[in-house]
């Protein structure tokens, strides 16, 4: 649509940035805190770049004064960050860990010293080991009460300071990495059947999160964040146009569906009925998930890219258990699932070192899509460039972090002008931090870490970037200067 003025960004919009406990704060074994999937995961051989662990990460744990200075200084209005179950319940459950509550209690009450909104994600993929051990965690239903008890555990500690909170990261992540392409925890490959049960005990976890907030803190805001990407049909022909609203069904509908609707698209389950995929729902779930789906107050949304969907024929090619992790342009391969869709590469739209398209108007797409399809507020708690960044002369130098974040931000001004209610923009990240199986070369933050892969090399120094100035100037206009 188009509008002759833009109304802007609405006053008091939160402009912020974002981060993960696993990716930022180390002290992976400090003060109590247990063992999460994550921390023997990164030890099995060749499953992260040069073998990477978040051991120390960035020293968060140990750095946040010196972190949260630096964002009140750049005038950030919100940070989003996880909560590290660990730290809270080293064995998942059982006995409590007061130090590992005190650290966040410490780490909010600084963010609010400076006026800065904490916004706080319950569940960014680091579960206690111990429940893998004990009963192979999200496999089994065990883990909705151990997950609402832990998430119980924060609304009561934190829910009289933070206004804002996520249940999930990218649950449609996390889940095919695990069980799908055995990249992540627990590292399975193509168990079907298992990825959609482990999905919705997930789906389960959220609901009655949602309902626990809501009777402690009714006037708290709520959502789970997830990966967005946005479809387009390969071509005019009509099987690519189906090919799209089955990709759409199986990987955006059916996680959005379920937050906002508390519902699975009927379409989608058709298709994994045939497949014999279904999960196992209990009786009395249904209920439960349309009930909190009411009481959701905002859709998260973490936009990287676009995708395109082509028809792919029952002989064609499927997942891999293969990415770019090397920021080696040109290494990604063709996905797809056979006799649906595939996924080829987007001829009209540039690219990262790590194969990643680069659309900014995909994230007016999503907020489009979500307002008319769901009619939630948004918040955008994540979007940003890996790149690699130089050093030169004590200063970084990152005009295409400014150029992919500019063209973003004034496509998400487009969004507001038609009609979408944004609440807040989180870039990734604040800092650079460790970017899961990708190692430390691929940075995104506004501040620069002296670290490099080796776990004991650098000085950790945080050095604030050019986008860091940028990004101040934005915050300061509210938008209107970039």
């Amino acid at each position: 649509m188009y509008f002759k003025e833009t109304k802007g960004f609405p006053e008091g919009f939160l402009w912020g940035s974002a981060s993960a406990a696993y990716q930022v704060e180390g002290g992976w074994d400090a003060d109590g805190k247990g063992v999460s999937n994550w921390d023997k995961f990164v030890r099995i051989p060749g499953k992260t770049f040069k073998a990477t662990t978040g051991d120390k990460a960035v020293d968060h744990y140990h750095r946040f004064k010196e972190d949260v200075k630096l964002m009140a200084e750049m005038g950030l209005k919100t940070y989003r960050f996880s909560i590290a179950w660990t730290r809270i319940y080293p064995q998942g459950n059982g006995e409590v860990n007061e130090a590992g509550l005190k650290f966040y209690d410490d780490l909010i009450d600084e963010l609010l010293k400076y006026g800065i909104e904490p916004m706080v994600t319950v569940y960014h993929w680091d579960m206690p080991q111990a429940l893998e051990d004990e009963y192979h965690g999200w496999e089994n239903r065990k883990i909705v009460d151990d997950y609402v008890n832990y998430a119980t555990t924060l609304f009561k500690r934190y829910g009289n300071r933070v206004k804002y909170w996520i249940t999930m990261n990218e649950q449609n992540i996390f889940i095919s990495f695990g069980w799908l392409k055995g990249m992540h925890p627990p590292g399975k490959e193509n168990d079907m059947k298992m990825f959609y049960q482990v999905n919705h005990h997930a789906n389960m976890a959220h609901a009655y999160t949602v309902l626990v907030l809501k009777e402690l803190y009714p006037e708290a805001k709520v959502g789970a964040s997830f990966a967005y990407s946005p479809c387009y049909a390969y071509d005019r022909k009509p099987e690519n146009a189906m090919a799209k609203a089955d990709y759409d069904d199986l990987q955006n509908y059916w996680w959005m569906d379920v937050y906002a609707y508390g519902r699975y698209p009927r379409s989608a389950w058709a298709y994994l009925e045939s497949q014999g995929v279904t999960p196992d729902i209990m009786e009395g779930d249904l209920e439960v998930l349309k009930k909190a789906a009411t009481q959701v107050d905002f859709m998260g949304v973490n936009y990287y890219q676009t995708c395109v969907a082509e028809f792919n024929d029952i002989d064609g090619v499927g997942m891999t258990n293969t990415m770019n992790t090397t920021g080696k342009k040109g290494t990604a391969e063709v996905q797809g699932v056979p006799g649906l869709y595939k996924n080829p590469a987007n001829d009209f739209l540039p690219t990262t070192d790590w194969d990643w398209t680069i659309d900014p108007m995909g994230i007016r797409m999503c907020c489009r899509d979500i307002t008319s399809r769901y009619a939630l507020p948004i918040v955008i708690s994540e979007n940003g460039l890996g790149a690699f960044d130089k050093v030169e002369d004590g200063q970084i130098h990152d005009p295409y972090r400014i150029a992919y974040l500019k063209a973003h931000i004034e496509e998400l001004k487009k969004a507001c002008d038609d009609g979408c209610q944004v609440w807040a923009y989180c870039t990734w990240s604040y800092t650079d931090l460790l970017s899961w199986l990708n190692g430390y070369q691929k940075r995104y933050g506004f501040v620069y870490v002296d670290r490099e892969e080796d776990e004991n090399s650098g000085t950790l120094n945080r050095i604030p970037k050019d986008s860091y100035y940028w990004y101040k100037k934005v915050i300061e206009t509210n938008g209107k200067e970039l």
